[in-house]
């Protein structure tokens, strides 16, 4: 959560942070605000979005060839003024950012509060701020030490920069559990929470490990850990462009993102199928390939939309390389006593590759002894270093806090993953592995067509846009659609909404079934095509409103459904990936006929890099 961003050299410092903070307001929008240090630290904050903040600062004096910003999504505190980030210690000596949460925050304060020194927000930024202050001035130490002394105190995760009034040419960046990545220029540093904000001045940057505290001066940059010891810089080149962070005519990422998908899963097999000679290649995994076909089962950690997919990578693994596949969600996995062992493979999977609660499982599992492999779209993440070997999509940058272009990408690899195993174990026959390649490689002009539907996917949504609960249903690889096409209405348009196993709706969720609620089917023809037609005609018995995903072709529903939707004919074992575009669509033109926020939705963030 939260974005951080800083700048050190000859450049007016203002520009580029406000610049920088609207391309990381995805990760928090509560709040935003700089700090400006030329002689003395200027702070200007507001609550709200970029926006309020650039209103405010109107006409004051920015002048600074240093300085830090931040946009916040509220942990500690409401968002206000007050609680906006960033915040200076008592005296004003020292001012921080901060991305994380200081789990013995209330046990500092308390002991501060005793030296006398007065708290004037309720975050756990701001007494850490004050830690750095009183051993600063206590034990008369530099600024590098006090810095270094008040992180060893501290339990939890941060991505933190700290400027400080004492020291006025130096920049302290730190980081433990949250990202932060340093951009190096001709006598200049950048510093964000990710790449958005730098790739427009440079594509080398170092990616700062736990512990890392980064000394920055405009000509200077040497990088430590906690007990002061040099550690190795590590420059790495960012293969990012600035036009793939722009909307380029949308009027939301979400929907950008949404008509990216042919391509951005076509980026993300290209090279690695080959329809001329059979073959899938994933290089991520060519030393650990063994080990993985030879697994005795396989655990996917996941949080989110990511763990819709890796519930769709359980069938497909399932089915195709007859693995036996459990699916956790992360934050459940951490914080119980799980039976992993050598034999294992944990599977991670991640769109930013820094969600906290995964990359807390991913160390559990590997203190276990397993292969932790992991799937993720950000070159450089935590998850892509600290796991054995993975597999990237090729997504692109995915700005929309709603994950769409995402899931489809992830499903890719989990496809190719489970054909992959199913190959080398011998389970998959010449021709059945032909028409699985065969079919991958045309899913992108599939999606193409269910996006020329797309006018009619506004009308669905005008009608239903009021609607206060909708279910989703589906049996098989369906299911995880269902859920994840749930998730994106409620996460958007702040429409409750359930996705449920059909099969399971008489279990409980038909009672809640009446005119008023939408219900939708993914209908499309496989094995279980008998019984979901059995589901629908339930539903309609009731009254409901039935939505329903359907083949190309298909007649029989055609006569029971309100609303049909027809997406190409799949094999079964991909329908997933062009069934899940009409929900995502839906979503989005609901969420925008209610007014709400689509890139923004409230109370959520792109990245949970906290509990």
């Amino acid at each position: 959560m939260c974005g951080i961003v800083g700048y050190i050299g000859s450049r007016d410092a203002y520009p580029i942070l406000i610049k920088g903070l609207k391309r990381l307001e995805y990760r928090g929008y509560d709040s935003a605000g700089v700090a400006l240090l030329n002689g003395k630290t200027s702070i200007y904050k507001k609550k709200g979005k970029v926006s309020e903040l650039e209103n405010h600062v109107r006409g004051k004096d920015t002048s600074s060839n240093l300085g830090i910003g931040h946009t916040r999504w509220a942990t500690h505190g409401e968002p206000n003024d007050l609680n906006a980030h960033p915040h200076h210690s008592e005296k004003g000596l020292f001012t921080i950012i901060h991305n994380g949460i200081i789990e013995n925050y209330a046990e500092l304060k308390k002991s501060l509060t005793e030296q006398g020194i007065t708290f004037y927000s309720e975050t756990d930024t701001e007494v850490l701020a004050n830690l750095i202050e009183y051993i600063y001035t206590s034990q008369k130490v530099s600024v590098e030490i006090a810095v270094g002394l008040a992180l060893q105190k501290v339990i939890g995760a941060y991505g933190l920069v700290v400027i400080s009034d004492e020291d006025p040419n130096l920049m302290i960046a730190a980081r433990r559990s949250s990202p932060l990545v340093i951009g190096l220029g001709d006598n200049e540093y950048f510093i964000a929470s990710d790449a958005t904000p730098i790739v427009e001045y440079t594509d080398r940057v170092i990616y700062l490990n736990n512990d890392d505290i980064a000394l920055i001066r405009r000509d200077e940059l040497v990088l430590k850990n906690l007990t002061s010891d040099a550690t190795k810089v590590n420059i790495q080149t960012v293969d990012l462009g600035i036009s793939e962070i722009e909307k380029h005519g949308y009027d939301h990422f979400m929907l950008k993102e949404i008509f990216e998908q042919p391509r951005s899963i076509m980026d993300t097999f290209r090279g690695r199928i080959r329809p001329d000679t059979n073959e899938i290649r994933l290089g991520g995994l060519h030393e650990v390939k063994d080990r993985l076909v030879n697994a005795n089962r396989i655990v996917v950690i996941a949080c989110g939309t990511s763990w819709h997919a890796g519930l769709v990578g359980e069938y497909l693994i399932e089915d195709l390389a007859r693995i036996p596949v459990e699916v956790e969600y992360a934050s459940e996995f951490r914080y119980r006593n799980p039976m992993i062992g050598p034999d294992d493979v944990v599977l991670a999977i991640s769109q930013s590759g820094e969600t906290a609660d995964t990359l807390a499982a991913i160390h559990l599992a590997k203190e276990a002894g397993a292969l932790v492999l992991g799937i993720c779209n950000v070159a450089g993440s935590s998850i892509s270093r600290e796991t054995d070997a993975g597999v990237y999509t090729h997504a692109g940058p995915e700005i929309g806090v709603a994950s769409t272009k995402a899931f489809t990408a992830q499903v890719t690899v989990l496809t190719m993953m489970a054909i992959m195993i199913g190959r080398e174990k011998g389970l998959l026959s010449d021709e059945r592995f032909a028409e699985l390649i065969s079919e991958l490689n045309d899913i992108p002009g599939k999606i193409e067509k269910i996006l020329e539907q797309n006018d009619e996917f506004q009308r669905i949504a005008k009608i239903y846009k009021d609607a206060t609960n909708a279910l989703y249903l589906g049996r098989g690889v369906s299911f995880p659609v269902a859920l994840e096409g749930a998730l994106k209405l409620k996460e958007i348009s702040y429409i409750h909404a359930e996705g449920y196993p059909a099969a399971e709706m008489k279990h409980g969720p038909i009672a809640l079934i009446d005119q008023k609620m939408p219900v939708v089917f993914i209908a499309t023809r496989d094995k279980s095509y008998e019984k979901i037609v059995s589901n629908i005609q339930e539903v309609k018995a009731r009254n409901g409103n039935v939505i329903a995903i359907v083949t190309e072709g298909d007649t029989s529903i055609k006569g029971m459904a309100d609303h049909v939707i027809e997406i190409p004919e799949t094999d079964e074992a991909m329908v997933s990936i062009p069934s899940v575009v009409p929900l995502q669509l839906i979503a989005y033109h609901i969420a925008v006929m209610r007014g709400c926020d689509v890139d923004q939705p409230r109370n959520l963030a792109k990245s949970v890099t906290v509990e």
